[in-house]
């Protein structure tokens, strides 16, 4: 296995896109993990009687999976240093029962600053922007994660 090579953080540095796929498999494991078992999330009958275009990701499991590369990337594999991560639903990502569905993540460096006091004085914060996107359209809106450096 090859090491992952990652840019430089600094303010504009960019990362991605990185693909993640999403599977009914993904789905159901992540049900069983979460305890959030809504049929809307693996039963597309259950979807289509509710309005839904089909068996939707749930949205928590799309927000974790975002903020992975900036954990690889900014947080240099430490979830711990992730001290803030916000996001707004914008659109669900739908999962097919064949074809699973493909998230694409970039992440970019918006800005760091030097914490001035408190137990991490001294050290820095970076401030990343998400762009998450299925089929092309944003999925998570006003995505940013806030990591200590």
């Amino acid at each position: 296995m090859t090491a992952q090579t990652f840019p430089e953080v600094a303010v504009g540095a960019s990362y991605g896109p990185v693909q993640v796929h999403l599977t009914r498999d993904s789905l159901v494991r992540y049900a069983g993990a979460s305890g959030d078992f809504n049929p809307i999330h693996y039963r597309d009958d259950v979807a289509q009687h509710a309005g839904l275009p089909g068996v939707l990701a749930h949205g928590m499991l799309t927000q974790g999976v975002s903020v992975q590369p900036v954990v690889d990337w900014v947080a240099e594999g430490d979830p711990g240093r992730v001290l803030d991560y916000q996001v707004r639903f914008t659109r669900p990502v739908v999962v097919d029962g064949t074809d699973g569905a493909d998230l694409h993540i970039t992440a970019k460096v918006t800005g760091i600053a030097e914490v001035a006091e408190g137990r991490h004085a001294g050290r820095e914060i970076a401030t990343v922007a998400l762009t998450v996107t299925f089929e092309g359209r944003t999925v998570l809106g006003k995505a940013v994660a806030q990591v200590l450096r």
